[in-house]
């Protein structure tokens, strides 16, 4: 176990200024506190503390940081108080503690509800102040340390939350080593027998390349020093859970891998890295597409360097990062390079003080904001497990702003990026000037401009397209919002149309007096009216809420059929629309008509318009006589009044509906007709030649009935209108191959 001086002079080598009694004072003060406990392998409990410290010197963090570190259990596990901790280290280091100290009550390894609950809990706690972070990673390599005392399934759930949370979250911090080591820790455990044959096969490799990296480390030193480049050269190897799981990614052997070994060339200056490419570049033959500049655009925690390969000396693959030796730094130690020193020596920087706009810290905060505006921590931990995981792709605005996506990102990615609001607005999008469908997938370099509409909205189908969790929950949220405002809309007609079924007239003052008699005060009037409209609620009911001593049995005024019933054409069954609300069919021909003037009828735009309306089968198309019918699942449900389903429906269930169609704005409906065809070679490209010709769109053709000489199809057509579509079925019927054509409802 480390002693007290040991710690202090580890402090002191990289921070002269730290406060040395401060340090020694918090040693003897978590020594004393964790005096009596010990850890599951008999070790003095204090040791655990101790190690996480010494962890983060390894990082050259501040005084602050490792005084926390010392502390970082003492108000969890023993009598501290946050009140003691501030009066005796002062009221940042208190801050500190307490905020590890509510990280420890989370239980990350729970099921997966509360997992995801308290990982939003665990971001919160971290964005506040990041060496929160970096103090609860120390711990958790040290935990991972000695992961093999604790209980087999124990175990178990810790290296697996350890892959899914910490390591990736080390890595977006851009602090590899450790990430290196936790994913190494946990692939050891989770699957042993794995982690032994491919360290057993890399020692091999070792042996067997060791001649030939030292070869090509020379070489490479001897072609820098040619040209004045002075420059460290050193081989590396990949670990075995990055070996391992490339492996798995790309189905391939362990021998088939071409990049197990690489070489790293760390120079002074920037622009002695773009000089050693082109000396290596010149020497051997570049393999292409391999090439990436994140000198230039930096990875989004933070990472610079610039990757290449090329055929070595003797026609090998030779993987190769250049960068500076600060750019090395932040490679390793990621955004606790940062958090001490601006350059050697000089002005110290808190860990707080790091650019909030850019970096890892930026992405942190970015997450804590979607997980803030989130209703769903399931959906939150799995999209954000995604983006900790994704490689990342660089695409700029027209105005040359660089957006950092994860890989296999789309247009709909990018424009949630840039803002939630052109992401909601998004009509098209153009990729380097040619436009292209919203889910293409980019690729580094592209220059993508999204072309906004104050009228677009976001289609639900975009969910299962986007891939960042920040455009996901924003299509959710809108989709969400958009229903409910829709249903309460329809809810709001629907009560005001029952207002006036009694005589009276709907205000806003009788509707919120009506609100306490028919819910709890946690629902507002909107989720009221939204249930109406899904038929969970009946319009009456909110009527007499909100008149409670008026006569709500009276007739409909002004109601005067002049037939109670009607029989629809061609149908078996009497309907009865007396019942149907302020009906304002007129009926033509020698149909008996109904007629009456106290409804207030709901209008129809289409699929698109602003209240929920889904077409029966067989559709229904302006022209069309129409019912609608209040549902549950698909709120108003339109049928042409000859439809065979209408019959299934309760009559009190009916709204009276009229066509509203904006001239300026024309919508297709949805109609199904039947075709009997010749069954000869040709005859179904003619039918769809016509149609189109026709300007009409075919949504689904279905074959329900082959014989020898004819075929029946079903198709699905939309249309303008009944006009337009009577037209269709008379060409139709003129053409040679056609028998019949009809429209039909079922």
């Amino acid at each position: 176990m480390m002693r007290q001086y040991e710690l202090v002079e580890r402090v002191l080598s990289y921070d002269p200024q730290a406060n040395e009694a401060l340090l020694n004072r918090a040693y003897v003060y978590a020594m004393k506190a964790h005096n009596h406990q010990e850890r599951a392998n008999g070790d003095p409990y204090f040791s655990h503390p101790l190690e996480v410290a010494a962890i983060l010197t390894d990082l050259k963090l501040d005084d602050a940081t490792i005084v926390t570190a010392l502390l970082h259990d003492v108000i969890e596990d023993t009598d501290a108080t946050r009140t003691e901790i501030d009066q005796l280290f002062g009221k940042e280091i208190g801050a500190l503690v307490d905020g590890l100290t509510k990280i420890k009550k989370l239980d990350l390894v729970s099921k997966k509800a509360e997992q995801a609950e308290n990982f939003r809990k665990l971001l919160v706690a971290i964005s506040s102040d990041i060496r929160v972070l970096l103090v609860k990673l120390a711990d958790r390599l040290h935990n991972m340390r000695t992961v093999e005392h604790k209980r087999e399934s124990s175990r178990r759930r810790t290296c697996q939350e350890t892959l899914d949370i910490y390591a990736p979250l080390a890595g977006r911090m851009g602090i590899q080593a450790m990430r290196d080591e936790l994913e190494e820790l946990a692939f050891r455990w989770l699957n042993p027998e794995a982690y032994e044959t491919v360290s057993n096969k890399l020692e091999q490799l070792r042996s067997k390349n060791q001649r030939l990296i030292n070869e090509i480390t020379l070489a490479l030193e001897v072609k820098l020093a040619d040209v004045g480049i002075v420059a460290q050269v050193k081989g590396r190897e990949k670990k075995a859970y990055s070996v391992w799981r490339k492996m798995e990614n790309k189905q391939i052997s362990l021998e088939k891998l071409s990049d197990i070994y690489g070489f790293r060339v760390i120079v002074d200056d920037a622009q002695d890295c773009y000089r050693v490419l082109g000396v290596i570049h010149t020497t051997w033959r570049q393999v292409p597409g391999r090439f990436k500049d994140y000198v230039s655009t930096p990875k989004g925690n933070g990472y610079r360097s610039l990757h290449t390969t090329v055929l070595g000396p003797q026609h090998q693959r030779i993987e190769l990062q250049i960068r500076t030796q600060k750019m090395h730094d932040i490679a390793e130690y990621g955004v606790a390079a940062h958090a001490v020193y601006k350059d050697l020596g000089s002005e110290k920087m808190s860990a707080p003080g790091l650019d909030q706009e850019h970096g890892p810290y930026a992405w942190l905060r970015q997450l804590v904001e979607t997980l803030l505006e989130g209703s769903n921590s399931e959906e939150f931990l799995e999209h954000t497990k995604l983006e900790l995981f994704q490689d990342q792709v660089f695409c700029f605005t027209p105005n040359g702003r660089l957006i950092a996506l994860p890989h296999g990102a789309t247009p709909i990615d990018f424009a949630y990026a840039v803002h939630t609001d052109v992401g909601n607005q998004a009509h098209s999008a153009f990729v380097n000037g040619r436009q292209v469908p919203m889910d293409t997938r980019l690729r580094n370099g592209d220059e993508v401009r999204i072309v906004t509409s104050k009228t677009a909205t976001p289609p639900a189908a975009w969910e299962a397209i986007a891939v960042t969790g920040r455009a996901r929950g924003a299509i959710r949220r809108f989709v969400r919002d958009s229903i409910r405002s829709q249903y309460a809309e329809l809810g709001r007609r629907l009560v005001s149309a029952e207002f006036k079924r009694y005589g009276e007239e709907m205000t806003e003052a009788r509707l919120a007096s009506a609100l306490p008699r028919l819910a709890a005060g946690s629902k507002s009037l909107d989720d009221i009216l939204a249930s109406v409209a899904r038929n969970e609620i009946p319009a009456r009911d909110v009527v007499k809420a909100a008149l409670p001593k008026a006569d709500l049995e009276k007739p409909l005024p002004n109601y005067k059929p002049r037939n109670r019933h009607h029989r629809a054409r061609g149908q078996e069954g009497w309907f009865n629309l007396s019942k149907v609300m302020g009906l304002k069919f007129r009926m033509s021909g020698d149909d008996p008509g109904v007629q009456a003037t106290a409804g207030s009828s709901i209008p129809i735009r289409g699929l698109r318009g602003d209240i929920p309306v889904s077409y029966a089968d067989g559709g229904a198309v302006p022209g069309d006589r129409i019912v609608g019918v209040l549902t549950k699942e698909d709120g108003i449900r339109i049928f042409q009044i000859h439809s065979p389903e209408l019959m299934g429906f309760e009559h009190e269930n009916w709204i009276d509906v009229t066509w509203d169609i904006d001239p300026n704005n024309p919508e297709r409906f949805p109609a199904k007709i039947k075709v009997t065809a010749l069954n000869a070679p040709g005859s179904l490209a003619d039918i769809a030649q016509l149609i189109g010709e026709a300007d009409g769109n075919i949504d689904e053709v279905r074959m329900v009935q082959r014989r020898r000489d004819f075929t029946e199809m079903l198709i699905e057509v939309e249309v303008w209108d009944l006009d337009h579509l009577n037209h269709i079925l008379a060409g139709l019927k003129s053409k040679g191959v056609v028998n019949n054509a009809e429209r039909v409802f079922e």
